[in-house]
């Protein structure tokens, strides 16, 4: 049954936490409060974006050169124990061979040094340690600290760089102002940009090197991608899945800053370039320029798809990988067909941008299931022999196992509560919809699960070599959700929804686990139940000890085959960012994570959300009210060790 979405809701204001327009009641002196206000209509007026063409660039660049160890590759001539990419391998496992902290000892870990940045803001992302200096970018304005950890015992803040990013970004960005890394390639420090561009810093001095403008704040086009180098190509992706963006990946010289290709996400082949080398492994998805099909007429244009969050790589096979955002607007009866290649994991050639497969996650979304989460490159044991494959932890509900070969759906399991859908077909890779959760225009559908947040957001996960297991965080959050009819005005937001979250099966106490999962079976090994959505990353190490962190500010260490809890401490402000481990000049194995609560669940509290107004924050305030009573606004650094000496930072 659907019932009539009451009149008064119109498009609330707030929404998510990843890089485009809705969370913001108040964001602090930024244009946030605009966007509010605009969301709260209803409809908007109509403009058609006017497409830009695909940029392309012949490449002449080598394979990349790597160095290959447990759990991936790095950059050649990575120094032991540096972290110089976002997820430390180009595989995004998350693993560390570090192996000093251990089940035995890991409760002996003391906080040596930390550094509050003062930026009330979402601190997604992790830092980088190169060359004896550990590397912090913050959200909005975006400024890249150094600290000299040549005297762990004695850190200290070597320079800072402002980018001195567009004031109007902001007052663009979806969900929060966040930032989800960087990379260190040949001494340099290269990220993108709230406001579209991408630098490159020199590591050393802190001086800017190149910088290239990507997007145009002005069209709701924001960045947030964690950047990451390949084959010296820098990659970036747009944020804006809420305002009407056309999805583009871009990639640009890491040595000058010149862009050499861009890869639009819908649209006709020659745009999203998809050539006779592209092969999906499924029919539904093989045919000349579906990216444009598969929309009403002139709608790929505003069709969303943004890729916004993670790009891995593989060496192996030469392949790079990412997802896309939900198509716009969010109203599924304002654009029939299957919306390609929205919500779907891509596989390119680094070089040359040219597809080389794709597969699509949830089919016309209708439920702003994103498919931009991680794709993990692994070499995994199945059934008696070792399969090639990509594990992607989807929004929908479900982790798929793919073969990262060709595309083909190993396995599709449901993580969570999934009951908008009955499964995923492995003869034709789609998911078997259930009716009654569908959503329309005009209609509340209730007790959807997983909610438009999904059962995981962003925050990536970690694959440990040892154990063969995927280790997630996972929120137990539901929604009501209804279509309205949205009007396109470029640079502003283009929802069309009305949305109501609340905990699954009302249970307060339990809105999150953290997840041991065997994705050669599909199954969980063993679940941690939070109370709120587990919204950090996840770290795993050689000597079995996984890290996370908590919305309400606990930072925990445990055991990776049993999940018994090993450590904990507490942060004033709750974590959403990623932990990630190094080794100092002395030799010793340090751990860093930032903490500064907020994200599209956690922005009732940087933005000083009213507890009442349950659809606020597209809805993520009727599953969070709670959380401003259990944590607050913050940022900062917070690096530990095993030595209790050493000082106590700013």
């Amino acid at each position: 049954m659907h019932d009539s979405i009451p009149a008064r809701l119109g498009v609330p204001s707030g929404s998510r936490g990843r890089g485009s327009p809705v969370r913001r009641v108040r964001r602090g002196g930024t244009a946030g409060p605009r966007v509010a206000r605009a969301l709260r209509g209803n409809t908007l007026a109509a403009v058609l974006l006017l497409a830009v063409g695909a940029a392309f660039t012949p490449v002449v660049a080598q394979q990349q050169k790597v160095t290959t160890g447990p759990g991936g590759s790095v950059p050649q001539g990575t120094k032991k124990g540096d972290w110089v990419l976002p997820g430390r391998t180009f595989q995004l496992t998350r693993y560390s061979p570090l192996d000093q902290i251990t089940t035995q000892n890991v409760s002996n870990l003391k906080e040596i040094y930390s550094y509050t940045d003062s930026i009330l803001d979402g601190h997604e992302g992790q830092p980088l340690f190169v060359n004896n200096t550990l590397y912090m970018v913050t959200p909005f304005p975006n400024r890249l600290y150094a600290f000299d950890f040549s005297n762990p015992q004695h850190p200290r803040l070597k320079w800072m760089y402002d980018p001195k990013p567009d004031p109007a970004a902001p007052g663009k960005a979806c969900c929060d102002n966040v930032n989800r890394g960087m990379s260190y390639y040949k001494g340099k420090i290269i990220y993108n940009v709230l406001d579209d561009h991408m630098v490159a810093v020199d590591a050393n001095t802190g001086k800017e090197v190149w910088k290239i403008k990507l997007g145009d704040v002005n069209k709701g086009e924001t960045m947030t991608m964690a950047a990451v180098v390949v084959n010296g190509i820098a990659y970036g992706g747009v944020s804006g899945g809420e305002m009407g963006v056309h999805g583009w990946l871009a990639a640009v010289d890491a040595d000058n800053g010149k862009l050499l290709w861009r890869a639009y996400s819908t649209g006709p082949d020659s745009q999203v370039m998809i050539g006779q080398k592209f092969h999906p492994y499924y029919k539904w998805m093989q045919g000349k320029d579906l990216g444009e099909s598969t929309y009403p007429p002139g709608k790929y244009q505003i069709g969303g798809a943004a890729p916004w969050t993670w790009v891995s790589y593989d060496p192996e096979t030469d392949q790079l990988f990412y997802g896309t955002s939900n198509p716009g607007t969010w109203n599924p009866d304002q654009r029939p067909g299957d919306n390609l290649w929205s919500a779907a994991m891509l596989s390119r050639n680094p070089k040359t941008g040219m597809a080389n497969w794709a597969y699509q996650f949830t089919p016309h979304d209708e439920w702003d299931y994103d498919g931009i989460n991680e794709n993990v490159v692994i070499d995994l044991p199945m059934n008696g022999q070792t399969r090639k494959v990509v594990v992607h932890v989807d929004r929908n509900g479900y982790i798929y196992t793919i073969d990262r070969t060709n595309g083909q759906v190993l396995v599709a399991k449901p993580f969570e509560k999934v009951n908008w859908s009955t499964g995923v077909d492995m003869q034709t890779g789609r998911p078997t919809l259930v009716a009654a959760k569908e959503t329309h225009q005009g209609k509340l559908t209730k007790d959807i699960c997983p909610s438009s947040s999904g059962a995981r957001d962003e925050q990536p996960s970690a694959y440990s070599p040892k154990t063969h297991l995927l280790y997630t965080g996972a929120t137990r959050v539901c929604m009501d959700y209804g279509g309205i009819e949205a009007k396109y005005i470029a640079g502003t937001a283009y929802v069309g929804a009305a949305v109501r979250m609340f905990a699954q099966d009302n249970d307060m106490s339990h809105r999150g686990d953290l997840i041991a999962w065997d994705p050669a079976t599909g199954t969980a090994k063993w679940r941690i139940a939070e109370k709120f959505p587990v919204w950090s990353g996840v770290l795993a190490t050689a000597t079995n000890v996984v890290f996370y962190g908590t919305m309400d500010g606990d930072f925990k260490a445990v055991d990776a085959t049993n999940g018994n809890v090993l450590w904990k401490t507490h942060f004033d402000s709750g974590i959403i960012g990623n932990p990630m481990t190094f080794l100092g000049p002395d030799g010793k194995q340090y751990v860093a994570i930032y903490s500064g609560v907020g994200g599209w669940l956690g922005a009732i509290v940087p933005g000083h959300l009213s507890k009442d107004d349950h659809w606020a924050a597209l809805g993520a305030v009727g599953a969070m009210y709670d959380l401003p009573d259990a944590t607050k606004p913050g940022g900062a650094l917070h690096v530990f060790a095993l030595s209790s000496s050493g000082s106590s930072g700013q």
